[in-house]
């Protein structure tokens, strides 16, 4: 079969490999379709990071690049293993790609996202979703709702990163009308906090108060599509003022950082309320500073967020399937498997600010038997 695998550092081959094989408790499903996510944007431009390099395999599946890409995916159930009997043939289904040892201190407190040995399936091993096919544990796969389509089955697990970071800040779930949030960054995953905002609120007709601090135009206008009731260019405005005067210089409960950048950082902690909470979902690409006496003088609280936990990914199915949210405003572009280097690659670089999330639809194929480099 064929399969987009990961060689090195802007060396990614599309390459016949071999068809994986169900086996007991395990799930054998057929990708429809899989988004590009920042991650292996990243692992594409810097080379090996959370890829198991040669040599130093992933403590779990044993296994170093070449892998095969891919986590976030939807999908349909082609074959089940053994013992597995609430699966059938022709399921349509999401995967939860999280690969943890299940024993440790974390996994037995039901932080599996913060397992010493976590990994995901379509960077540690395990075969991922840019493939024909793949076999993965029964307890990654989600059914879809009748009337959750597969392209928005694709989207789950990033807006699981957003689900799990709102779910875990120390505020009132349902979320109140009178809670004021700032989110930092229109992406991805910003752009997934505020949809999460939306679909834990407790009301649909007065919603919490959503700030985006957001420096690009077309982002801005994504954040607005969302749902974030006010924008701030921090480029042109300055954030801490603007955020007291849209509070009654009270300042916001929670900040949700997913720009990790330090002077956003400076302005998000200055822009809490007392008591209020910065919560990180940003993977830093360098060490931060924080003012520990703007912390500590105003009893102000900074949590981290790790992706999502084993709940998420049903709050975001049951989010779409009851119209909660309609996440399809994420979908920029959708594109063959093949073109994935030039139309997918490399316009997150240079598109980045009009691209949210491409989606390579693993049905549509320019040249169904190539196997060559891309």
């Amino acid at each position: 079969m064929r399969a987009l695998r990961f060689h090195g550092k802007k060396d990614i081959r599309l390459e016949q490999v071999e068809e994986p094989q169900v086996r007991p408790g395990w799930v054998k499903v057929k990708p429809a379709f899989v988004g590009i996510c920042g991650t292996d944007l990243h692992e594409y431009l810097d080379g090996n990071n959370l890829i198991p390099k040669p040599g130093h395999p992933h403590s779990i599946t044993k296994e170093t690049s070449p892998v095969t890409l891919g986590h976030e995916f939807s999908g349909v159930v082609e074959e089940v293993g053994q013992g597995i009997i609430d699966l059938e043939v022709g399921q349509r289904v999401c995967v939860q790609p999280t690969i943890y040892c299940g024993k440790c201190h974390a996994c037995q407190s039901d932080l599996h996202n913060s397992c010493p040995q976590y990994g995901f399936i379509g960077l540690s091993g395990w075969g991922g979703g840019l493939a024909e096919y793949i076999v993965v544990p029964r307890q990654a796969v989600w059914e879809l709702p009748s009337n959750v389509s597969l392209e928005y089955g694709a989207l789950v697990e990033p807006l699981a990163v957003g689900f799990h970071a709102v779910d875990i800040a120390p505020i009132a779930h349902p979320i109140k009308s009178s809670t004021s949030m700032l989110v930092l960054g229109g992406g991805p995953i910003g752009l997934s906090v505020i949809q999460a905002i939306h679909g834990q609120a407790a009301s649909s007709e007065s919603p919490p108060v959503i700030i985006v601090s957001e420096p690009t135009a077309a982002r801005q206008q994504f954040a607005r599509e969302f749902g974030a009731h006010h924008v701030i260019n921090p480029l042109t405005t300055d954030l801490v003022t603007k955020i007291m005067e849209l509070t009654d210089d009270r300042g916001v409960d929670v900040v949700f950082d997913a720009a990790g950048v330090q002077v956003g950082l400076d302005g998000a902690v200055r822009s809490l309320c007392a008591g209020g909470t910065v919560v990180n979902i940003a993977v830093w690409p360098k060490r931060a500073t924080l003012d520990m006496n703007e912390i500590t003088f105003r009893q102000r609280s900074y949590m981290g967020s790790a992706t999502y936990s084993n709940r998420d990914f049903g709050r975001v199915l049951e989010a779409i399937e009851s119209g909660k949210i309609k996440p399809g405003a994420m979908i920029t572009s959708m594109i063959a498997l093949e073109e994935i280097e030039d139309k997918g690659f490399r316009a997150l670089i240079e598109e980045k600010d009009t691209q949210v999330k491409i989606l390579v639809d693993m049905g549509r194929s320019l040249r169904k038997d190539s196997a060559v480099a891309v």
